[in-house]
């Protein structure tokens, strides 16, 4: 299929697809690079060869899909009657609720006014139900093939729906583990506390199921750019020089208060023991009108902490491990990139690990957590708080 990649109303390029590989064959004309997806500029501005920057745009489209390590993926696709989770990506021109890319048939008259996600409703109930049901329902209203869920990444399971005009995604816990919707919601409630830009999660049941939710914190004139996708034009240093270089460049293109902003998502981690603070789960809102840097995106995705690998009900096992870009340290390591800790009002958290242990016995029916489990988990939180509390009256 001859399309053009489009960036909301503007043409980036001309190309092949084909559906089958879900991958370009062909690019026939560069438009206009600057309103490309960031790394596919940033490889086009290295002079790459044609058939180079093909793969990388097919390596960057694909990965817009959902991802083979996906929760349960095969029972997802069994209930969407398909083989390969690239074969939604085209369904829908490939449109997200992420950013604003999307592929339009050469000589096709269609608008991004009249199909993107942010203004035109979708069919949600039978996706959803496939995506976090036990239900056994094939889908056969190819309709209901056309929702942003299917660009969705990550492991756990989720779907994107529509609440009186409002996009949310709902998010399921990993396998049988149903703790990471309460990490979302505590980190939540401490970022709100701590005064933290970030995206608000609450709980919410789905058939049963316990999922969070949040809403989408994109619009139609912006997009998230990852620190991945920052980090593909940059050198990399396997140290603590990444950091500092990414800083750098958020400063650069006029993000204000970047280190700060910065450091508030690595306190986060610091008091929930997030272990999962990967390179596509922080980066910045772009507008994408006029590609200017707006800010840093707000906080999100903090599911894995709490150390859940590692509990059981005789003992807790602390793994004191976080992320720091291509590291992994402890926590103790990742908190000194903070360059005034005593900015942060810990008074601020009093009583946050009884908010905490009221929410999880609130729904103790349904995840089954025991007291000892309850209380254990809010140990770790008042562990860290006063690990920070120290930090903070050095």
């Amino acid at each position: 299929m001859k399309c053009i990649l489009m960036n909301k109303n503007t043409e980036v390029l001309v190309a092949e697809y084909d559906s089958a590989t879900s991958g370009f064959t062909h690019v026939y004309e560069v438009k206009n690079i600057d309103f490309a997806p960031y790394i596919i500029k940033s490889f086009y501005s290295k002079g790459i060869d044609n058939t180079t920057f093909r793969t990388n745009l097919s390596v960057w489209f694909k990965a817009r899909g959902i991802p083979s390590w996906r929760d349960k993926l095969d029972i997802l696709l069994h209930r969407l009657n398909i083989s390969a989770p690239g074969e939604l990506l085209d369904k829908a021109f490939g449109l997200s609720l992420s950013d604003q890319y999307w592929l339009k048939p050469y000589d096709s008259n269609v608008s991004y006014d009249s199909i993107n996600f942010f203004d035109n409703d979708f069919e949600d109930v039978e996706f959803t139900e496939a995506s976090l049901s036990n239900s056994s329902k094939i889908i056969t209203n190819e309709a209901s093939l056309k929702t942003p869920n299917n660009t969705t990444d990550g492991m756990l399971k989720k779907a994107w729906i529509i609440e009186n005009g409002t996009r949310y995604l709902l998010k399921a816990g990993y396998k049988n583990e149903t703790l990471q919707p309460f990490n979302e919601v505590l980190a939540s409630e401490i970022c709100k506390r701590l005064g933290f830009n970030h995206v608000e999660y609450k709980i919410d049941i789905y058939k049963d199921m316990v999922v969070s939710k949040c809403p989408c914190f994109i619009t139609k004139d912006t997009e998230f750019i990852t620190c991945n996708q920052i980090k593909s034009s940059m050198k990399r240093h396997n140290n603590i020089n990444d950091y500092e270089d990414y800083i750098r460049v958020l400063e650069e293109n006029g993000i204000a208060n970047a280190r700060e902003k910065m450091e508030n998502m690595y306190i986060l981690d610091f008091l929930i023991m997030n272990e999962d603070r990967h390179l596509n789960n922080f980066g910045i809102i772009r507008d994408v009108n006029t590609l200017k840097w707006l800010d840093v995106a707000p906080i999100f995705d903090n599911g894995q902490s709490l150390n859940i690998k590692y509990y059981d009900e005789d003992e807790v096992h602390i793994s004191g491990s976080g992320r720091l870009f291509y590291e992994v340290q402890s926590f103790g390591e990742i908190i000194k990139l903070v360059k005034n800790i005593k900015r942060i009002d810990i008074t601020k958290l009093e009583g946050l690990t009884e908010w905490f242990s009221e929410l999880l016995h609130e729904y103790q029916d349904l995840t089954g957590y025991s007291d000892t489990r309850i209380a254990r988990l809010c140990f770790i939180i008042d562990s860290q708080i006063s690990k920070l509390k120290k930090l903070i009256n050095v």
